[in-house]
């Protein structure tokens, strides 16, 4: 899709911030010698790049829901979950009372008084909570028994259906399944899941292992075995089917998240999360809902864990990681860095205002 009827299809869906900013930023190219500094015009292109809301913690935020442009939850290490209505100038913790010590990496939130927040680890650190009233109370909606388990991500499909994923147990991937906006659980039966490879396993890095897009189709991202998969149910999680990417596998590489634009179009992103180490097919792409993946023309530089394709935002996409933030408007073939900051999440709200969260506290929304 070309940029002309890229912006055909922002303006006809009003405009929304995300698409429009994408589309409006610079392509930083170099200047034309031709064209001097003094006859530049002075309305420019506005910047695309991250405007930092402090949080006043310095826990790492593995898990962010975007509600709208005032609105966003994050979820983090410590015990910590932070809640604004104010577009991130003030920030209230909101955490359950007994999660003190919890590693927190993924929340989903329908508002801003409803949400669900997924502890991961081993045994019953793997926990599920749930609020109702902006997270002054909290309810206990899942504790992990298995000691197998480990849970590492979840996906809502409206407010009441809602999936979660653990690594592999007696070698396949374990599902559980909410009908109750998470305030119950229940294990999937394993029959629909094809087996596990040797090593593999989902990544807790963003909250974006398991995705979902409309009312039945979920995508999960592993890697750790001998190839990089994602599996795909259209069943909500009772069968699967699943397909190797191009992306490197390893004990520390694989795809960390994927994002849908429909049930067809899809992104995966991840490479290597270990500092320093390279990742040169970090991207991938799909048009077939998932059957079959090929590598970004141009992926991005280095390993990334948070990815978002927002509604409305046609070929328009974004993905962070520890050493940047990168953009894409082609739907994922090619990319182009536009922040060198380190952010492990990303999430976009349905009015199209965008949000990223990481380490030592740092938070923030896109800017234009």
């Amino acid at each position: 899709m070309d940029l002309t009827t890229a912006r055909r299809i922002l303006a006809a869906a009003g405009g929304l911030a995300f698409g429009a900013a994408l589309l409006a930023a610079p392509a930083h190219a170099a200047p034309s010698p031709a064209a001097p500094s003094r006859t530049a015009p002075s309305h420019t292109a506005p910047r695309l790049g991250w405007e930092l809301k402090p949080t006043g913690v310095e826990a790492r935020f593995r898990g962010l829901a975007a509600v709208d442009r005032n609105v966003a939850w994050a979820a983090g290490s410590g015990g910590n979950v932070l809640r604004t209505v104010d577009g991130g100038r003030t920030w209230r913790k909101v955490a359950p009372p007994d999660a003190a010590g919890l590693e927190f990496r993924d929340v989903e939130a329908f508002d801003a008084d409803r949400a669900v927040v997924l502890a991961i680890g081993e045994g019953d650190a793997s926990r599920v909570y749930r609020t109702v009233d902006g997270g002054r109370t909290w309810a206990l909606g899942f504790r992990n028994d298995d000691p197998r388990a480990f849970y590492d991500c979840m996906t809502f499909f409206d407010r009441r259906n809602g999936l979660a994923m653990s690594d592999p147990v007696d070698g396949r991937f374990r599902i559980l399944a909410t009908s109750d906006g998470g305030a119950s659980w229940r294990v999937l039966p394993s029959a629909g899941m094809p087996p596990a490879l040797e090593g593999e396993a989902g990544f807790a890095a963003s909250g974006q292992c398991l995705v979902s897009h409309g009312s039945r189709n979920v995508w999960m991202a592993t890697g750790g075995g001998k190839a990089s998969r994602v599996f795909h149910s259209r069943d909500r999680g009772r069968t699967w089917t699943v397909a190797e990417t191009p992306l490197p596998s390893s004990a520390s590489s694989g795809v960390f998240a994927v994002a849908f634009r429909d049930a067809r179009h899809g992104i995966a992103v991840g490479g290597d999360y270990r500092p320093g180490r390279p990742s040169p097919t970090a991207a991938a792409v799909t048009s077939d809902g998932g059957r079959t993946w090929r590598a970004a023309s141009r992926p991005p530089a280095e390993y990334r864990s948070g990815l978002t394709w927002p509604a409305y935002s046609g070929p328009a996409a974004l993905t962070v990681g520890p050493t940047g933030s990168d953009h894409t408007l082609d739907g994922g073939r090619t990319w182009r860095r536009f922040d060198t900051g380190s952010f492990d999440t990303v999430d976009c709200a349905r009015d199209g205002s965008c949000w990223a969260s990481g380490e030592k506290g740092r938070i923030a929304r896109l800017g234009r």
